[in-house]
């Protein structure tokens, strides 16, 4: 038996809602980390347009 899936928190942006609410939440703290720590001549960052590159980089 498989576990119930956290609801998608479209449109939230407080992260004490998030917790509350118990949606799915994924930390990208230590992948960002290793993407500037690791030293590669090129980064591709595919994503759709609007969707926060910028504010990534």
């Amino acid at each position: 038996m498989t576990a119930p899936r956290k609801p998608m928190p479209i449109g939230v942006d407080n992260f004490r809602s998030l917790i509350r609410k118990n949606y799915c939440f994924v930390d990208k703290t230590r992948f960002l980390k290793e993407i500037i720590d690791g030293h590669s001549e090129v980064t591709l960052i595919t994503r759709p347009r609007r969707f926060g590159k910028t504010l990534t980089l």
